[in-house]
This record gives structure tokens, C-alpha cells and sequence, in this order.
């Protein structure tokens, strides 16, 4: 069965930074992408950022580009967000996922990211 456990959010001050960790189980890491998204209070959940499964590609949405850093420890099983100059914009559930055949098939329960002063 397929886990997906998210940890690192909180509140966090303009300008900050924040990093996101994602613990997998139940499935074989190391042979998915995975990815990251977020709903923010009102919105439909939106994609962050993609990983292929060996770590060497990443894609990016154009609201983070240069901000936010996405990585994977396969030995882990673990996926990163690490999140730079956070604004207003960046509040929302922050949610792993697994992917498969080019989409989102599972999610993690979420974490809160808020960025306010």
C-alpha cells in the first residue's frame, strides 16, 4: 500500500525559507517520479514541481522557478522541497505525490506551509 508522509511545514515570515520533506513507502521508490503540489484556501490543487526517478530531471511551475528546489534520496525514500523567498502567494497544503505513467496517481496527507509577518 502505497504511503506517502509529508513533514517541514509551518509559518514562516516573508522571505523566508522552508523545506518540505516526503517519506515514501509501500512501493519502489527509486523506479517513480514523484512530485510536489499545493492547494491554497479557496483554489484547486496546483503542481509545484516534478522529479524524475533518478533525480537528474526536474521541471518546474513558473510561480517557483528560482525559488523552490525539488531532490530525492532514493536510499531514503524520501522527496525534498526546499523552499527560498517565500511570499503571501506560497501559502496553501503542500502535498507529495506519486507518479505514474505521466500523472499523479497517489497523495500524501499534506502539510501547511503559511507565509505571513
Amino acid at each position: 500500500q502505497v504511503h506517502l508522509v509529508e513533514s517541514g511545514g509551518g509559518l514562516v515570515q516573508p522571505g523566508g525559507s522552508l523545506r518540505l520533506s516526503c517519506e515514501a513507502s509501500g512501493f519502489i521508490f527509486s523506479n517513480y517520479a514523484m512530485g510536489w503540489y499545493r492547494q491554497a484556501p479557496g483554489k484547486e490543487r496546483e503542481w509545484v514541481a516534478l522529479i524524475d526517478s533518478t533525480g537528474r530531471i526536474t521541471k518546474y511551475n513558473n510561480s517557483v522557478q528560482g525559488r523552490f528546489t525539488i531532490s530525492r534520496h532514493n536510499i531514503r525514500k524520501t522527496v525534498y522541497l526546499q523552499m527560498n523567498n517565500l511570499n503571501s502567494d506560497d501559502t496553501a497544503v503542500y502535498f507529495c505525490s506519486l507518479r505514474r505513467g505521466g500523472t499523479s496517481v497517489a497523495f500524501g496527507q499534506g502539510t501547511q506551509v503559511t507565509v505571513s509577518s
